[in-house]
């Protein structure tokens, strides 16, 4: 009997004896948390899904405190899609477009990059807390984020990596599994990666969506010593603050600010990842600048 789905867990594991490494990760309730907020077109919150599993995957990379943003921007009904993962597994993400242009009887419970973005590309950011940030771009050269991902991988990093994704409207999960580098011949390791990847091939979007991680490793490759390690809770996360929106309200000057507020009777900032409402009377307003920037009272 199959174990129990997995629920909002990453779990990184490698095969002994080969130069490859993996993650698998599956988003229900961080998911369906972000889906909440906002009201997507069932097309456009799959393609989000895939987007926010894509983000948990490659954030799992992260050695040390940072977030890892994969973003694409199109000329579509999608203008701009993004996912955020903290190293700690903390997801958020947003859709941005004009939705009405969308034929969904065209897509159904289906995604496709080409019709949701139109012409795109897509940008993988690693924004490390310490240290340098790095940004690699590339177009979007299939139907499938898989496919771009993958693209990716091999374009800005050289490394061969092979990705499947799985979504629903309640669920979103993706495996990857990735070539390290080498310890053994180029002959060794391009058979282990080929043999690999045709296991990986087998894999059901239905299997994805409804096996526990362990059901899955071990349908694939229960005889290639898969060794799993820690497993890691995803939720979501958003880094707005009270502060954080004082700061970027500074930057319009104390004039702009208090003329909204008289005319608006309060300057309200929702935040558009957690709709969280932040809101600025005439008297916090001017608490935010020196005295001598109060130009209006």
């Amino acid at each position: 009997m199959a174990r129990m789905k997995d629920h909002d867990i990453l779990q990184r594991f490698l095969f002994d004896g080969t130069d490859i490494r993996g993650e698998i990760t599956t988003l229900t309730s961080s998911y369906r948390n972000i889906l909440a907020l906002n009201n997507y077109p069932t097309p456009i919150a799959l393609l989000f899904g895939e987007f926010l599993v894509a983000a948990s995957l490659i954030g799992a990379s992260l050695k040390h405190a940072g977030i890892v943003t994969v973003q694409a921007t199109g000329s579509g009904p999608v203008t701009a899609i993004m996912a955020e993962c903290t190293q700690n597994q903390g997801v958020r993400g947003i859709v941005r477009g004009n939705f009405e242009l969308l034929d969904s009887s065209k897509l159904g419970d289906t995604t496709n990059i080409t019709e949701l973005l139109g012409s795109a590309t897509l940008a993988i950011t690693i924004e490390p807390e310490k240290g340098e940030r790095y940004q690699g771009i590339v177009e979007m050269v299939s139907s499938k984020l898989s496919d771009c991902l993958e693209h990716y991988f091999q374009q800005s990093a050289q490394l061969k990596t092979k990705i499947k994704l799985a979504v629903s409207t309640k669920s979103a999960s993706g495996l990857l599994i990735q070539q390290m580098p080498l310890t053994q011949s180029t002959e060794q390791a391009d058979l282990n990666w080929q043999h690999l990847s045709t296991l990986m091939d087998t894999l059901k979007d239905s299997e994805q969506l409804k096996l526990s991680h362990n059901d899955q490793l071990y349908r694939l490759f229960h005889e290639d010593n898969v060794r799993t390690f820690e497993s890691q809770h995803i939720s979501f996360f958003c880094s707005c603050s009270l502060e954080r929106t004082e700061r970027a309200l500074v930057s319009l000057g104390s004039e702009e600010l208090l003329e909204t507020c008289k005319e608006q009777g309060l300057v309200i900032i929702t935040c558009q990842f957690c709709d969280q409402e932040y809101r600025f009377d005439k008297n916090s307003i001017q608490a935010m600048f020196p005295p001598s920037d109060d130009i209006l009272h």
